[in-house]
């Protein structure tokens, strides 16, 4: 049966309207956005195929180019839209950083460093580099390590600090594991950052540990 011959309180879109993206299935949401089936399929079974077949929403989304294309009732077209779609969610936080104090927004900071760095294969680490009123200046991922190490240098951070012109930095960094407890040398590189950027009156606000389901914040952690 096609999606149109439905009840119009249960097609995706009309339900979206009414009640909002939230109350929408995953196998919903991704319906919308396929926008269309296959031959003997709605866009909502094509959907909930894909979800089987790929396990999770979030496996899908972080599929690359191959993975999504080979998948039936996708393509190369879809792969760009995707892309689109997942650059403007992140554009979006970023901009929503810009506009306010980073240190009031807890939630956006966590949303978009998860956003930049959960899917990463290797480890990365990176830095929000923030001005005296705490708004962002500007986003780099500064090393890149093995699936489980990033070898992180001081003065290449301060560098960037100075290069940024900026006030206070959060720094963040992946677990590829997925398990986003600190470890040791993760508390010893933030103890030599704290003290290396003071000396150029930088401020550490926060260390961020990004994991599969978790961010660790030092900070909150009164490992700062």
């Amino acid at each position: 049966m096609s999606i149109t011959d439905w009840p119009v309180s249960e097609r995706p879109r009309e339900k979206l309207l009414q009640q909002g993206a939230v109350a929408l299935s995953d196998a919903e949401l991704l319906a919308i956005f396929l926008r269309t089936g296959v031959k003997g399929k709605s866009a909502v079974d094509l959907a909930r195929d894909l979800l089987t077949n790929f396990g999770t929403l979030r496996a899908l989304l972080e599929s690359n180019q191959k993975e999504f294309c080979d998948a039936h009732g996708l393509g190369i077209a879809k792969y760009a839209q995707l892309q689109a779609v997942l650059e403007m969610g992140r554009r979006h936080l970023r901009s929503s950083l810009q506009r306010g104090d980073a240190m009031e927004s807890p939630h956006q900071v966590r949303a978009y460093l998860s956003s930049k760095l959960r899917h990463k294969q290797r480890e990365v680490f990176a830095c929000l580099f923030l001005d005296n009123k705490h708004q962002v200046i500007n986003y780099e991922e500064l090393f890149l390590g093995t699936i489980n190490a990033a070898a992180v240098y001081p003065r290449e951070v301060i560098a960037r600090a100075l290069a940024n012109n900026a006030a206070a930095v959060i720094l963040a960094h992946n677990h590829p594991s997925g398990i986003a407890e600190p470890s040791t040398s993760d508390q010893q590189i933030t103890d030599r950052l704290v003290k290396a950027l003071d000396m150029i009156d930088v401020r550490v606000i926060d260390h961020m540990v990004i994991g599969d389901q978790e961010v660790v914040s030092f900070a909150e952690r009164g490992l700062l």
